[in-house]
């Protein structure tokens, strides 16, 4: 199984943390239920061509949160979450995209106000998008 991750090389946030969010995102989001089978370390970076010690780093963080399990000699499984745990790291992910997206309005000198009418431009031309 290949998983849709994607690792910029050039942000600031280390390698293996965009791993474990983007992790924590697919299984919140109900794209990697519980028990399905996840690469091995050594899979998982070869395919995004990374150290192990680097995806071994983001496992083991997500194992210690609950997000998978490894059970030896069987391999390595989503593990069953609980809902509000799921909620909150989907709120936690889209609070933080939303916070990106206004730092960088500001870093480009939009007003707050400028922001707030994109923000709700894109809403609008999004609920077209899902009608249609």
């Amino acid at each position: 199984m290949k998983l849709p991750i994607r690792l910029s090389k050039e942000s600031r946030e280390p390698i293996y943390h965009q791993i474990e969010q983007q992790m924590k995102g697919l299984i919140a989001g109900g794209n990697l239920p519980a028990g399905t089978i996840l690469p091995s370390i050594r899979a998982l970076a070869k395919d995004l061509e990374i150290s192990v010690i680097t995806t071994r780093r983001a496992y083991q963080d997500l194992e210690q949160t609950g997000f998978i399990q490894t059970l030896q000699g069987k391999g390595t499984f989503v593990a069953e979450i609980e809902h509000s745990l799921k909620e909150q790291v989907t709120v936690s992910a889209v609070y933080e995209a939303i916070e990106r997206g206004i730092d960088t309005g500001l870093q480009y000198d939009y007003s707050l106000k400028e922001i707030e009418e994109l923000f709700q431009s894109i809403i609008v031309q999004k609920r077209k998008e899902r009608l249609e």
